[in-house]
């Protein structure tokens, strides 16, 4: 079993306060967020529905490689876009919608079958379950030609 750590440091009240957070791998080292960067669009921090946005893309983009892999189908390439859409609730706020948008190169495989693996893929992964109570969880995916052919 796998087990990762991140860590968050944080100083100061509410809006005026002002996180840092870290990972096990250092991708993230103290990196900056708080309330302007998750709610003003400053572009000098993160925040949580971002690295969310992130985490779910690189987890279903992986699932989505592995099932193609486990019936004899490579990828070429494969990216992932994650949007996070996160609501006003009554006092507080809620994450309504994810949408997932994939665009891959697959030698030898029809749209049928590739929106089938995409599917499963999106259902199966890992953050896709974890992050069952989100209302709508959307996939666009869209079988890019193979070049040259």
């Amino acid at each position: 079993m796998s087990e990762k750590t991140a860590s968050v440091h944080w100083e100061g009240q509410g809006k005026q306060g002002l996180g840092k957070i870290s990972t096990e791998t250092a991708a993230l080292d103290q990196y900056p967020y708080g309330f302007a960067s998750r709610f003003e669009d400053d572009r000098r921090g993160t925040n949580p529905e971002e690295l969310l946005g992130a985490a779910h893309a690189a987890c279903f983009t992986m699932a989505f490689s592995f099932a193609c892999d486990k019936i004899g189908l490579a990828t070429t390439d494969v990216d992932t876009q994650a949007s996070v859409r996160l609501s006003k609730q009554r006092e507080g706020f809620v994450i309504e919608h994810i949408k997932l948008t994939l665009q891959a190169t697959v030698p030898g495989i029809d749209d049928a079958k590739f929106q089938e693996i995409a599917a499963t893929a999106k259902r199966e992964c890992p953050l896709s379950k974890a992050l069952a109570s989100v209302p709508e969880i959307a996939l666009v995916a869209t079988l890019r030609p193979i070049v040259g052919a």
